[in-house]
């Protein structure tokens, strides 16, 4: 049985994997759509096989419990032991996202959210006491041996955000690295990995930084229209993927020597003030949805042009692990298709934009931005074979490119039909550590 490991460059743009990341082999899709703008939804279609809309992992939750059998429940179900570590506080055990992994760690700045233990809120403490000098620090570490949490734990964890707050200069990728390293992996094996180098906010090492930036803008400042200094955003966002493609080499020849098959994508992209929009809480534009996928191990063309989906990627994962269920109901594989073999033409990938996120909603609730509940309606994309790309935006619709299919929004609109909304569980109420990571990706 084969051992699979997936891994998710988050928020990188397909043109800038196209200039940065030449060197990595693999089948290249050059045309793989994202089922939606940002993580949560992007990773609910990526784990189960289905539109973020039918998870109930969507705009309305980010907690992770479809009704459907995810990918890592059914590799570990054929044998093989599964793992996880992301740098992502959206796709923590906090949110639920651990179902399936035998094994679920991360970097240290989702410590927390990944945590078992009852773990002390540091940065919370500290950051409410910050008008009282050194001696807060004393006054937390007081607080966390007197509070009730896990001591032991929270006093790691303490000690952690003091040491890396201080040395670590990226967003996990060096954990990451030591972690694969590190890391006897089994024959048999699923592994997935997020790492967060090209999401904001954007502070590679200085080797590697050639600007600063005081603001890393997203969909608030995109709702107030400020104005934005893009050429240095984009210089910082470019400097970021330069570092993600260099130590991501490094990851990947330790990857590569130890599972049979990497899958490599993104799960969306980043509006570099393309339309006047910022960051990706907002829309289903191509530098969102068009994403990198690399293959390793499938022989054949080193490119292929056919329109998938990071669906067709959770169907593909099991057909290379082992995984497929015998007979069952489509949801035990999902609506993916398996990409081993030639495509037949597609009826059409959909990509789904389900309304502002919760966290969002309240932000802007909070600051009492008028114009926001613009944004907070459904819209769908489609793309069809061949280089069609069609998408709903507030202001109508929109395509780029052609296609032998006579109405592309109609077949959108029969598509769409086809789905059944599946409203997950309501988000309850996260620790001010969690809240404060999610604030600073700019979610919260």
């Amino acid at each position: 049985m084969p051992s699979v490991a997936l891994v998710v460059l988050d928020t990188l743009r397909k043109d800038r994997f196209d200039e940065q990341f030449d060197w990595l082999p693999g089948t290249r899709f050059e045309r793989a759509y994202a089922p939606s703008h940002y993580t949560v939804p992007s990773h609910a279609g990526l784990f189960t096989g289905h539109y973020p809309s039918e998870t109930g992992t969507n705009a309305e939750s980010h907690e992770f419990d479809p009704p459907m059998p995810t990918l890592a429940e059914r590799c570990r179900e054929a044998g093989l032991t599964t793992r996880a570590f992301t740098a992502n506080a959206n796709v923590t055990r906090e949110f639920d996202w651990d179902r399936g992994f035998d094994h679920f760690d991360g970097a240290w700045n989702c410590r927390h959210a990944n945590a078992e233990a009852d773990v002390f809120e540091w940065n919370a403490f500290i950051r409410e006491h910050s008008d009282e000098g050194p001696a807060r620090y004393a006054k937390a570490l007081w607080a966390c041996l007197t509070s009730d949490c896990d001591t032991l734990a929270s006093l790691r964890h303490g000690a952690e955000i003091k040491y890396r707050t201080h040395t670590v200069e990226d967003s996990g990728a060096r954990e990451a690295l030591e972690y694969v390293r590190g890391t006897d992996f089994d024959d048999e094996e699923f592994l997935f990995v997020n790492l967060m180098e090209a999401h904001a906010p954007w502070d590679p090492p200085e080797a590697y930084r050639s600007v600063d930036l005081d603001v890393h803008p997203g969909f608030e400042e995109t709702v107030r229209g400020d104005e934005i200094d893009g050429d240095r955003v984009r210089q910082a966002y470019d400097d970021s993927v330069r570092y993600l493609s260099d130590i991501y080499r490094d990851i990947y020849a330790e990857l590569d020597a130890e599972f049979d098959h990497v899958v490599t994508c993104s799960d969306h992209g980043e509006m570099l003030g393309e339309h006047g929009i910022w960051g990706h809480g907002y829309g289903l534009y191509p530098e969102l949805t068009h994403v990198p996928l690399v293959v390793s191990g499938l022989g054949g063309a080193d490119e292929r042009d056919e329109t998938v989906g990071l669906l067709d990627v959770h169907r593909t994962v099991l057909e290379l692990a082992g995984a497929v269920p015998d007979g069952g109901p489509e949801s035990a594989t999902g609506r993916g298709r398996d990409l081993r073999e030639p495509l037949e033409p597609t009826e059409g990938v959909l990509t789904e934009y389900l309304g502002l996120n919760w966290f969002r909603r309240r932000t802007l609730a909070e600051a009492d931005y008028a114009d926001a509940a613009d944004f907070d309606e459904r819209l769908y994309g489609i793309a069809l074979d061949e280089d069609y790309y069609g998408f709903e935006t507030l202001d109508g619709f929109r395509a780029e490119g052609s296609t032998s299919v006579a109405d592309p929004r109609a077949r959108m609109a029969s598509l769409v039909d086809d789905l059944t909304y599946h409203r997950g569980r309501k988000d309850g109420e996260y620790s001010e550590a969690v809240m404060e990571q999610l604030a600073d990706l700019g979610y919260a």
